[in-house]
């Protein structure tokens, strides 16, 4: 059971359609004007479209990506490089857990709605039964393609990460450390699922609305046809 209520008021479109600067045909031979970059001015080779001063540019929410990779990139360095950093397996414990919760909240409740307008929750009714809930943007307002493939390429790599490290603390029977990986498992793959789900739900609720416009677009016009045609013939028969 799921509910879809496109976020009008909370999950803002994003800006596709920028004026660009008229175009003039007079020729400067002393210096050329600098390129400048924006979202419609996208890269014209997948290379350019890697470069990370690119994607910064070329996204509608550059903070919002920014925070996205930012604290899954530092739960999985602080975890790998905490026998360096201290010896404190307390303390290194507790900043790896805390990353993770902050990630975790910040990919449900601000970089999936700003990045690709989708939300998920789980919900208990009156009678305890629990269920998922999905909210989705407007399809007729699409997330910037930057955005929605590096949110997705977060979602999904950041995973395998934490799967092959908690592979490598079972062989290296690093016991202690097998909690957090698990914990970082639990987090990465419920927003992956959750997420994974909401897309598709938004995809066939999309369909279903523009199936269900159709058929009333077609009836409408049938029954116009129809409606017409009989008016004729009643005038017709009156007049003729």
């Amino acid at each position: 059971m799921s509910t879809n209520t496109p976020l009008l008021q909370t999950i803002e479109p994003d800006d596709s359609s920028m004026a660009q600067a008229p175009s003039t045909s007079r020729s400067t031979t002393s210096s050329a004007r600098p390129a400048v970059l924006t979202p419609n001015n996208m890269a014209s080779t997948p290379a350019d479209a890697e470069s990370g001063l690119l994607i910064c540019t070329q996204s509608a929410h550059p903070a919002a990506l920014f925070c996205l990779y930012f604290f899954r990139i530092s739960a999985i360095a602080v975890y790998v490089l905490c026998g360096l950093l201290t010896n404190n397996y307390v303390l290194a414990t507790v900043v790896v857990v805390v990353l993770l919760a902050m990630d975790f909240w910040n990919c449900r409740n601000v970089a999936g709605r700003t990045l690709v307008g989708l939300r998920f929750w789980n919900q208990v009714d009156d009678d305890g039964e629990s269920y998922w809930v999905f909210e989705s943007r407007d399809p007729s307002r699409p997330a910037n393609p930057v955005d929605a493939k590096m949110f997705w390429i977060a979602l999904y790599v950041f995973p395998v990460l934490w799967l092959v490290l908690f592979v490598v603390s079972i062989l290296r029977t690093s016991l202690s450390f097998i909690p957090i990986v698990a914990l970082a498992l639990v987090f990465n793959f419920t927003n992956a699922v959750g997420f994974t789900y909401a897309d598709r739900d938004a995809k066939q609720r999309w369909a279903s609305s523009i199936a269900s416009s159709g058929w009333n677009m077609g009836m409408a016009g049938i029954g116009g046809q129809i409606l017409g045609g009989a008016m004729k013939n009643t005038v017709g028969r009156l007049f003729g």
